[in-house]
């Protein structure tokens, strides 16, 4: 048995060890193909929470596209991260490092809040008064 299966399939045709060379192409590839995969992920991710935002909040929405979709971890945890990132870049901006602004010590970030926080508040002011 195993004598025919060597004949079918010989070892030079299927080597079981990669040139040096061929063994970092291969590790660029596979690692181009997974970070597609996870801008696919967190694209469909963000769908989803455009798509239910009138019937779940963004961090439902997100599970539950990773539960639909049956990711598995550590990809599940990766997927949700960028999505946050994603939804979170106008309402935490990037702030600089101290050293690049020069002192920095006296300067705080500058507090954002959403437009539905504002208009909750605004209409316990007119109630109120």
């Amino acid at each position: 048995m195993w004598g025919l299966l060597r004949r079918l399939f010989p070892e030079r045709i299927f080597r079981r060890k990669l040139e040096p060379a061929a063994e970092r192409r291969l590790k660029l590839a596979q690692a181009r193909a997974e970070e597609a995969i996870i801008r696919a992920h967190v694209d469909n991710a963000l769908m989803f929470v455009d798509t239910l935002t009138e019937d779940l909040t963004f961090d439902r929405a997100i599970d539950t596209y990773i539960r639909e979709m049956a990711i598995p971890e550590p990809l599940a945890s990766t997927v949700a991260t960028r999505t946050l990132v994603v939804l979170g870049q106008d309402l935490v901006p990037y702030r600089r490092r101290a050293h690049d602004e020069g002192d920095g010590s006296d300067q705080r970030p500058k507090l954002r809040i959403n437009d539905a926080s504002q208009g909750r508040g605004q209409q316990r002011t007119i109630k109120r008064a």
